[in-house]
Order: C-alpha cells, then sequence, then structure tokens
C-alpha cells in the first residue's frame, strides 16, 4: 500500500470524527489533527518518487500523437512528453520514467491506488472529476472537442443525418454521454457500442459493426491512421464538446500537484519566450529577466517546488518547448495533420497561455 494511500485513509478517519464530536464541543481540536494530516502528505509523493528512482506515468493503450509506444516498447506523444518534463525537473533526466497502459475505466483507480504518480491519458478535466474522484487536474496540454467520423460509402454530410445509428467509442468516457446529450437535444435515436480497450472500437468500426466512430477529433484522427482503409473515412464537421484534455494527479499533495503543473508550464512559456531544446543552455545568461527566471540563473524558483534550479532548463533541453511537442507529434507534418488552432499561443490567435514565472 502507497504512503498517499495510507495518509489518504488517515485524513478519511480523521474526516469521520470529526462529525462524531462536533456535538460534544471537540470539533476544533480534531479539526487540528485533520490539518496536520493534510500537511504530512505535502511531500508524499515527491519523496516516493525520489526514492524508488522513477516517475510511474499512465498512459493510454496506444493513441498514436499522444501516447503510443512501437516495436521496440519506446513510448512518444505529447501526453508522454509531459511525463518526460516531469522526470527531468525531478531527476534532470527525461529518461527515469515508466509507463502503466490503461483504460479509460480504469485510469482514475490507477491513479487514487497510488499505482502511478501521474496520469497524462488523454484525460478530459470536467466538474465532477475535479471535485468527486478525489484528483486534481494540472493543466490543459490539447484543447479538443467531440467529433464524428463516417465511412465516406455512408453518404452522410453531417451529424444530423445520423438517425438510428450505430455508434462505436470507449466505455467510461465522456464520450458516452455527450454522444447521448447530442442525440437527445436532436431528438434523434442510436444504438452505443462501447468498448473498453480503444483499438477494440477501432477494430469493431473498421469491421463495420457501427455506422460512426464518435471520440475526441485529436483521437479519431490518431485512430484513423489505424484503420484498414484510412482515406474511405470522413469526420464530420460538427464538433459536440468541449474536451480540455491534461494531466492529472491525486488531491492533497500541492507540492506534486505544483510540480507537474508548472512542468507544463513552463513548455508553455517557453515556446513564448523562444526558448528551444537546441537553444536553451544557451539562453541562461540572456539578458531577458523572464528568461533568466525560467531557466534557472535568477531567482530561486526552484527550491519553491522542491527541486533545483535548474528544473525548467533540464526540461527544455531535454524535451523541449510546447511547439517543439505539439510539431513532433501532432502536427501537419505527422500522421495526424492537425493544425494548432486553438492550442495556438495566446500571443499568435491561440487561447494557449500559461501564467508567469516570477
Amino acid at each position: 500500500m502507497s504512503n498517499n494511500l495510507v495518509i489518504g485513509i488517515g485524513a478519511l478517519v480523521v474526516g469521520g470524527v470529526v462529525g462524531y464530536f462536533a456535538g460534544a464541543g471537540n470539533e476544533k481540536i480534531v479539526e487540528v489533527e485533520k490539518v496536520v494530516e493534510v500537511e504530512k502528505q505535502q511531500t508524499a509523493t515527491l519523496d516516493a518518487v525520489k526514492s524508488k528512482g522513477f516517475v510511474q506515468c499512465g498512459v493510454s493503450q496506444g493513441l498514436p500523437g499522444f501516447s503510443n509506444s512501437d516495436d521496440s516498447g519506446k513510448w512518444t506523444g505529447i501526453d508522454v512528453d509531459v511525463c518526460r518534463a516531469v522526470a527531468a525537473a525531478v531527476f534532470g533526466d527525461s529518461s527515469k520514467v515508466k509507463f502503466t497502459p490503461l483504460s479509460a475505466k480504469q485510469r482514475f483507480t490507477a491513479l487514487a491506488s497510488g499505482e502511478i504518480d501521474v496520469l497524462s491519458r488523454n484525460t478530459t478535466w470536467t466538474m465532477t472529476r475535479d471535485t468527486q474522484l478525489g484528483l486534481n487536474f494540472a493543466g490543459v496540454n490539447y484543447y479538443d472537442g467531440q467529433g464524428m467520423m463516417v465511412p465516406k460509402s455512408l453518404g452522410a454530410k453531417s451529424a444530423m443525418e445520423l438517425d438510428g445509428a450505430n455508434i462505436c467509442t470507449n466505455t467510461g468516457t465522456t464520450t458516452e454521454l455527450n454522444i447521448t446529450d447530442f442525440f437527445r437535444s436532436n431528438a434523434m435515436k442510436f444504438n452505443l457500442v462501447a468498448f473498453e480497450k480503444a483499438d477494440e472500437v477501432v477494430a469493431a468500426y473498421d469491421a463495420g459493426r457501427c455506422d460512426v466512430y464518435t471520440t475526441d477529433r485529436s483521437g479519431l484522427a490518431a485512430q484513423r491512421t489505424k484503420l484498414t482503409n484510412p482515406d474511405d473515412h470522413m469526420v464530420l464537421p460538427e464538433i459536440i464538446s468541449k474536451e480540455p484534455l491534461g494531466p492529472v494527479v491525486r488531491q492533497g499533495d500541492d507540492q506534486w500537484f505544483n510540480i507537474v503543473r508548472w512542468s507544463l508550464r513552463a513548455m508553455i512559456n517557453a515556446e513564448e519566450m523562444g526558448i528551444t531544446s537546441a537553444n536553451a543552455k544557451s539562453k541562461v545568461n540572456d539578458n531577458n529577466p523572464a528568461i533568466k527566471r525560467l531557466l534557472g540563473s535568477e531567482g530561486n524558483f526552484g527550491a519553491e517546488l522542491g527541486l533545483s534550479n535548474d528544473w525548467a532548463l533540464n526540461i527544455l533541453s531535454q524535451v523541449g518547448n510546447y511547439g517543439e511537442s505539439y510539431e513532433a507529434h501532432v502536427g501537419p507534418n505527422t500522421p495526424l495533420k492537425l493544425d494548432r488552432g486553438v492550442n495556438e499561443l495566446w500571443s499568435k490567435g491561440g487561447i494557449l497561455y500559461a501564467a508567469p514565472i516570477r
């Protein structure tokens, strides 16, 4: 049993005692105990990660561009780069990360139980997940929206032409809820065909067991590459939801939450400042104070995270900035061919924006 889980249970027990003694005038005393338990958890994950020597990262079971392994077992993708960034920040070595492939159904249990340290698996940030699962979203590394893919032979040009369709998707996802809302709001009928594993969905759709494949549009672009004849399929124009995707950690450990959050923010800020994997080390003595703070040559911001002052320099020199990651894994020159769109920097017309380091 992990330290996090033990401490979490301890906090829950104390919480229960608060309720029991509230009428006996001891609420104030027990609340102090509760605060002490929370304080003990602050460094639990970082200490555990350092002790074992690597970050355990939960990823998908194979989604090209986001988290996918090749025949040699090497993992790549923009979600993988978040994991590598955290490893670089903590250890100064982006290779000190191990990956756990998880289905959508498994992912939150694996994180809550301590099986993984961070979940970076094209996961949508929603209110329910943020408030009821004991989890915290550390940011957004891809702004997406749900779409629908159909065989061109179906003849459909719009989702409004899909009344009565059989629709394939993953179980345990927001996708199921969104597609249900869409068809109900448009007074159309459909039959949902759900599978736990993403490759099972692809296989069912490719075999003609359903008329429609629905998931995030980025996911459709990725999974389309696995079809027998990718060019025989098209993504319909409708975007039926907002899907902000990003890394997730357990609640109650603010230090680890901050490390993951600021690792992603460092990559975004670096792109805005023109810092790349190629020039990061040479930028350490740049005249720009913001660059100095980011790269650790001014201030003591690493210590505020419990890390060395070159934490961000290690991320950027070994993993690169956000734009480099995007272009390498999902951009126009990759099989996914995804334009930046809203994932462009705010200064270039997108909505990608990171708080400053100062």
